[in-house]
């Protein structure tokens, strides 16, 4: 019995098993749109609840990878949209990245990641482009996939990611020490 199939019979262990499959590239991508370790895991947390739940809905389940993503981009956008308290007490966020500094499985995930001098370029560009920046190079999703994903037009999103590029490339080149 495949996991989807596992999880139509809210089978707990194809849970476990779906998040160990997808949950840290899911993480990674929360991570890239959300700039904040703690709602990124949350995004993800409440992907993962809502793919157990409604996993009836899944249509195509070759396709169980792109709606867990589009579950995750919807979450990042929600959260984007309704700042939590915590985002406005500084000495909670100083708390948390404190907690990144030390090494954890999850930590060695993100630091895995490093180029943070890429991330945090990328944390500074609009919502929009960000988006689409993190979907075609940390996911590699073609133009094509990532309008699906989006819902938009093609050309939109091609014009996003040119975009995107050119804001990251000034505010790389504007950064001491950028890439130029």
């Amino acid at each position: 019995m495949d996991v989807v199939e596992r999880l139509l019979h809210k089978d707990e262990d194809a849970l476990r098993l779906l998040m160990e499959m997808y949950g840290d590239r899911l993480l990674r991508t929360a991570y890239l749109l959300l700039k904040d370790v703690q709602a990124a895991e949350e995004a993800v947390q409440d992907t993962f609840i809502q793919a157990f739940h409604k996993i009836g809905q899944l249509q195509e389940p070759a396709k169980l990878g792109a709606w867990l993503l589009r579950i995750t981009l919807n979450r990042c956008r929600m959260k984007q949209r309704t700042r939590s308290w915590r985002h406005m007490l500084p000495d909670l966020r100083a708390e948390r990245e404190t907690e990144l500094a030390e090494p954890g499985p999850e930590d060695a995930l993100l630091l895995g990641l490093q180029q943070t001098q890429l991330h945090e370029a990328i944390g500074r560009l609009d919502y929009k482009y960000r988006e689409v920046i993190t979907l075609y190079y940390y996911q590699e999703l073609s133009i094509a996939d990532i309008t699906e994903q989006l819902q938009a037009n093609e050309n939109t999103i091609k014009a996003r990611l040119a975009r995107g590029r050119k804001q990251l490339k000034i505010i790389l080149e504007a950064d001491q020490g950028g890439w130029t």
